[in-house]
């Protein structure tokens, strides 16, 4: 699944990284990378921290300016300070590069999810990948598993209903 997201963030880090000079070229592979980890990271912490209702939220984000939810805007922040702190960006020129990959990556992300057709990316292999793997993760509380998840979400990214998945991801996440 992380190899899908890095080349998402490939497809689509023209302006913001790979043609930025404020990022010299040899640096492009590691500030893809760096998009990559604080995505991940982001939505881990967020799940970790108890707000499972972000990432729900971000994936059944469908219409209007996915860089104004929490999820997205929390994942921005991150990699701004990862930008900061890995190549010395002013924080200007970081906040830049994020508002202009970090929301479109999301967007698109979220719209593989939500397509049937496409099978890049799913709604189990995320959430397998954001609460370590297979069953409880998280410090194996609860008892659930990732299958037991996406029943919580109608079986398809595209048809999710929240419903109990904040109680299921609660659980997962000992909250």
């Amino acid at each position: 699944m992380f190899d899908n997201l890095l080349d998402l963030i490939k497809q689509n880090a023209g302006s913001a990284i790979i043609n930025n000079p404020a990022i010299p070229n040899e640096h492009n592979e590691a500030a893809v990378s760096l998009a990559g980890t604080s995505i991940m990271d982001g939505l881990k912490n967020m799940l970790a921290n108890g707000n499972a209702q972000d990432v729900i939220g971000l994936f059944n984000h469908q219409q209007g300016d996915i860089a104004s939810t929490p999820a997205a805007q929390q994942i921005s922040g991150g990699f701004v300070k990862n930008l900061m702190n890995k190549f010395g960006l002013p924080e200007g020129a970081a906040s830049g590069i994020a508002a202009s990959l970090i929301p479109m990556v999301l967007q698109k992300l979220v719209h593989k999810t939500n397509d049937a057709n496409d099978s890049s990316f799913d709604i189990t292999s995320i959430l397998g990948n954001l609460v370590g793997g297979g069953n409880a993760g998280a410090g194996g509380a609860g008892g659930f598993n990732i299958q037991d998840m996406i029943k919580q979400f109608g079986g398809a990214a595209g048809n999710n209903q929240g419903g109990g998945i904040m109680d299921t991801l609660k659980g997962l996440m000992g909250k």
